[in-house]
Order: C-alpha cells, then sequence, then structure tokens
C-alpha cells in the first residue's frame, strides 16, 4: 500500500525546490549559466581605460586634479574617441579649482558621469520615457550620489549600480531604474543614448512587470520584470593613458589602480565599475545577448514533471536493461536539451531535471531491485529443497517460467522405493539404518538434479522426482529416463562403497511414467507442500511397485517409452490396482 505512494511523495518533495526556487538551487542555475552562456564577440565601438598604479605615481597621486582630468578628456578626443564615459564619482568641488576647465571639456563630445546608489533618498532629475502598458515593475532606488551641479550641467550621467545575485556576483543588471518621480537610465544604457542623440526610452510591460525597454535607435532590449539585462562579459579592448588606443571608439575610463575603486565578484573574477558598466553597455548591443525569459520556470517545470514520470515508468514497468537504457535516454536527451537551448541564449535551466531524474531512476532501480531480490529470495526459499542450484537461478532470473499455481502440465515422474527395508532395518542398527537410507536418498537427488530434476518428496524409503512441472522442459520424458539411468548406476557404485564398510546390499526398484498432471501448492492452510496430482502420478507408483513382479530394476510407462531416445524392450502388459486394462510397460534394451 504504502508503494503506492512512494512516485507521489517523491514527486512533491523534489518539486520543492523548483517550485520555491530555494538558495542552492538558485546557486546552482547560475552557475550552470556561467559555465554555458557563449562568449560573445566586442562590438568594437567601447575601449576600457584604466588608471593603473603607474599612473597615479606618474601623476603624484590619486585623485587627480579635475584640471588633469580636463586634459585626459581633450588628449582621449584628439586621439580619437568619439566620447567619454568617466565611472568616478565627483561629489565634491575641486580643491584646486579645476571643476570649470574639466566642465568645458565634458562639453567637448559626449560625455556621461556616474551615479552611485546610496539610501539618502535625493534623485537627480528623471528622463524622458514613453511606457507601453501599466506602469508596474522596476528596480527602486534609494537615493544617488548626485556629483557637482557644475559637472552635471555639462554631462549626461547614469547609475552605475551593480547588482548582486544569492551568489553575490554581478550577472544581472537594470536597463532603467524607478524613483520617486520616474526612471533613471542606468550608466551603460545612458552611454548609448548619448551616442544615439536618443532624448527618450520607450519601456513596454506586461503583467509581470518590464518586458522589454527600447533605446531609440536600437532593436528592443529583452529584461525581466525588474528591468534587468543578463550581462555578457565581452573582452572590451583596454588602454591606458600612455598608449591611449581609443580611435572611433566610446571610453570607459576608471581606475584599476590598487585601494581607489571597489572591486565586484563576477563570473569571470573581480571587476572594477568601469568594466561592469563597459560589459553593459556591450550587452545591450548584442541582438542574441542572454536571457531569462518570462515562462522559463514553466518550461522547467514542465521539463521536470514530464522527464521524471518517464524514468519512473520505464524502470519500473519495463524489463531492468531496456528500463535503464531509456531513462539514461531521457536524462541524456534533457542534457542535450539544456545545452542547446541555453547556447541560443535562453536561459532555461535543466539541472534540477537531471538531479531529478537521478534521484527518481535510482529509486524505482532500488525498489525494482528490492523487488527483484525478495522475489529470488522467495523462490530459493520455496524450490531450493526441491530443485538443483541450476534451475533454482535460472527461476530467481526468469520468476515468469515458474508455473506452481495448479496448472496443468504435461510432466514425467520417476517413483523409486527401497526393496527389503524392513528386513534390513531388522539386521542392522538404528545408526546405520539412518546412515544407508541418508546416502540411498542422496544418490538419487544428485542423479535427479543432473538432469534438472524437481525432488518431490521422500516417504520413508521411497522418493519421488518430476519433470516439467516448475519450469518448461520441453524434452522432459527423456530427462526422466537419463536420471533414471543415472540413479541405477549410482546405487551399483554406492554397492560397491557400503560392500567395503561391510553393509548389506541394497536394491532399488524405479517406475517412470509421463503424462498430464496438475502441478502446484497443496496442503492445509498453516502448511502445505509443491507436489503433482493426477493419474500418471498414481501410475507411476504402481509402475516402481511392480518391478518386483516383472524382474526388472525400472520399469517404464507407455507415454513415456513413446518418446525414449533410449533402446528399450516391451513386457508382457502388467494389471495394476485401479486400472480395467493391463498397462503396456517397457524397461531398458540391454542387447
Amino acid at each position: 500500500m504504502i508503494k503506492r505512494f512512494i512516485p507521489l511523495l517523491l514527486l512533491i518533495i523534489l518539486s520543492i525546490p523548483l517550485v520555491y526556487q530555494v538558495t542552492p538551487y538558485k546557486v546552482l542555475k547560475l552557475k550552470t549559466f556561467d559555465a554555458l552562456v557563449t562568449e560573445q564577440e566586442s562590438s568594437g565601438n567601447f575601449t576600457i581605460l584604466n588608471i593603473t598604479e603607474e599612473d597615479v605615481e606618474r601623476e603624484g597621486g590619486y585623485p587627480f586634479p579635475r584640471k588633469r582630468l580636463a586634459e585626459i578628456q581633450v588628449e582621449l578626443l584628439e586621439a580619437g574617441a568619439i566620447g567619454v564615459g568617466w565611472v568616478i564619482a565627483f561629489p565634491h568641488p575641486d580643491r584646486t579649482g579645476g571643476d570649470a576647465e574639466f566642465a568645458e571639456a565634458l562639453s567637448y563630445a559626449p560625455s556621461v558621469l556616474p551615479l552611485f546608489e546610496t539610501t539618502n533618498g535625493v534623485y537627480p532629475k528623471t528622463t524622458g520615457t514613453v511606457i507601453m502598458g501599466e506602469d508596474i515593475g522596476g528596480y527602486e532606488v534609494q537615493g544617488v550620489l548626485n556629483n557637482i551641479p557644475i559637472l552635471s550641467e555639462y554631462a549626461n550621467e547614469g547609475i552605475a549600480v551593480a547588482q548582486t545575485d544569492v551568489d553575490n556576483l554581478v550577472r544581472r543588471l537594470p536597463l532603467l531604474m524607478r524613483t520617486t518621480d520616474g526612471w533613471i537610465s542606468a550608466y551603460g544604457t545612458e552611454v548609448l543614448k548619448v551616442l544615439l542623440n536618443s532624448s527618450t526610452y520607450i519601456i513596454k510591460t506586461n503583467d509581470n512587470g518590464l518586458e522589454e525597454i527600447i533605446v531609440q535607435g536600437l532593436p528592443p532590449v529583452p529584461v525581466d520584470s525588474l528591468g534587468r539585462k543578463w550581462v555578457s562579459w565581452v573582452d572590451t579592448p583596454q588602454t591606458t593613458l600612455q598608449e591611449m588606443n581609443v580611435e572611433d571608439t566610446f571610453v570607459f575610463v576608471g581606475v584599476t589602480a590598487g585601494g581607489v575603486m571597489p572591486q565586484l565578484a563576477t563570473p569571470v573574477g573581480l571587476l572594477e565599475p568601469h568594466k561592469i558598466q563597459a560589459a553593459l553597455a556591450e550587452s545591450i548591443l548584442i541582438q542574441d545577448s542572454p536571457q531569462i525569459p518570462d515562462y522559463a520556470l514553466a518550461v522547467e517545470v514542465i521539463i521536470f514533471l514530464a522527464s521524471i514520470i518517464a524514468v519512473w515508468v520505464f524502470i519500473n514497468n519495463l524489463g531492468i536493461v531496456l528500463g535503464i537504457a531509456l531513462a539514461s535516454s531521457v536524462m541524456i536527451a534533457t542534457v542535450m536539451y539544456g545545452f542547446y537551448i541555453i547556447k541560443q541564449g535562453m536561459l532555461i535551466d535543466v539541472t534540477w531535471a537531471l538531479i531529478s531524474q537521478f534521484i527518481t531512476g535510482s529509486t524505482a532501480f532500488y525498489l525494482r531491485f528490492r523487488e527483484q531480490y525478495k522475489l529470488r529470495q522467495l523462490v530459493k526459499k520455496q524450490f531450493g529443497k526441491y530443485l538443483d542450484p541450476r534451475m533454482v537461478k535460472r527461476l530467481q532470473d526468469n520468476p515468469e517460467l515458474c508455473q506452481v499455481n495448479g496448472n496443468r502440465v504435461d510432466c514425467s515422474i520417476i517413483f523409486t522405493d527401497l526393496r527389503g527395508f524392513t528386513s534390513l532395518s531388522e539386521s542392522v542398527e538404528p545408526e546405520m539404518v539412518t546412515y544407508i537410507m541418508n546416502n540411498v536418498l542422496d544418490v538419487q537427488v544428485q542423479a535427479a538434479n543432473k538432469f534438472f530434476g524437481c525432488t518431490d518428496k521422500f516417504i520413508g524409503d521411497a522418493g519421488m522426482f518430476h519433470w516439467n512441472t516448475i519450469i518448461p522442459q520441453l524434452d522432459h520424458h527423456n530427462l526422466a529416463l537419463q536420471a533414471a539411468k543415472e540413479i541405477e548406476a549410482n546405487i551399483i557404485e554406492l554397492n560397491k562403497r557400503f560392500k567395503a564398510e561391510g553393509i548389506p546390499e541394497i536394491a532399488i526398484g524405479v517406475g517412470v511414467n509421463s503424462g498430464v498432471c496438475i502441478a502446484g501448492n497443496f496442503g492445509a492452510t498453516d502448511r502445505f507442500a509443491f507436489s503433482l496430482i493426477g493419474d500418471p502420478c498414481n501410475v507411476a507408483a504402481r509402475l516402481e511397485s511392480s518391478t518386483k513382479v516383472a524382474g526388472v530394476g525400472t520399469l517404464i510407462g507407455e507415454e513415456t517409452a513413446k518418446h525414449s531416445c533410449y533402446p528399450l524392450k516391451e513386457l508382457d502388459p502388467i494389471e495394476v490396482k485401479g486400472k480395467v486394462k493391463p498397462l503396456r510397460v517397457y524397461t531398458w534394451d540391454l542387447n
């Protein structure tokens, strides 16, 4: 009863991390995206200029005077730059009085300054936006650190935000951010807006929040409900103040000298803010840049449900080899789909589906193995005393061969009996009787086992064996005859040993017959055993008892003789109890 609920319970437990997006699963999913997302080529529109340790030493320390920054701005423009983005905050006036010169230099070409996010509740002026849909969703800022007014007057501004995911890595950045008054551009977004000489953003929303952001002059950029874009960590060309390889590009200026700017953790290592904003600008220009679609969770749930149900059904309802093969195919197909879809830029995760498939498959395999093991043990318990170990092993491997539920079977039966047992038991000690009986029965069982017979029972000094009753044996007639021959040979060898031990020789009668009987477990509620019921079985017993009258060691019934591969000779018909007509009987033809 409990087994019936295991699949449902397993499904519920495995679905929890996926449905509730628990932190370890989120981390695993993000790490998978990091590993599989295709690295994109640089657009060629941007250059990163690093102010290095050597530059700081050469300039006499940091911060540089604003007058010197004005000179650098002019030098960059003279070197062919089409615009400059200073990813350095200027919240305070320059003590050396160079703010005017720097502001004038900023006005010579498109320039962008950063606004770093704080919680001071102070916001800059909003940017122009057109909203297609409900004004919902978006990432809300709590305030910014403004630049001094003279610089803000001559340069555009964008928020240089660097949000982190649950594992504290920067992967997704908002293109626009919401304030109490409207919307403000992210730094990388503002750069493109300035270069395209655009004045307005178009925001498309859906029921979940933001869906697309359009910078006039560029194709729509898909975003999540918070307006975030997955950042492609493009290897943007880098230069220095000494090289200034900036021709025909927009330059992102930042400080890499130690201890000046914070380094932020990303999937590609620690990066300074200007490199992160450059990557954001590059990502906006990449048409097939990766994204997590709104329907990602729905697809992940469908893959999860369909795949683990398939794995469970395959392993539980098909053969072990075929079931495992098909379950493995499901896992391989899931891996291939996950790899393909991520390479196409659609960040849909299949890692939890794969883990769940493995757990489901392992559980199903264990339950199936346990069931098979219990069945094998049951087979061994039921038939270990009846059959040769090779036949027990065959039944354990193929339980479907077992036919013990009262089936009609065409079988062959041997009955044996030790002649003169009563007089023998009176002439020797009781311990010797036990020794003799055990040896006589043992050599008979050996003969039956050798030819794959079933040892049914012993009744005193008599034994009963049969073929084609528990497992199919097409040549059961000759298997029984071979066993009868072997019993006679074993008794001859046993008598040689008895003679050497001073024990009287023994003789045995063997009756062999074939026909249709009922085979199954017979007995009372608390005590039963496997056996046969039917006239051929009774006739075999009568043949054994008639061997003394016929003067032979073995009597063979007519049905068995018809299929014999041994030369037989027919004896005179014999009359047996319960039969109107005499029976045709045979024995070995020794001529």
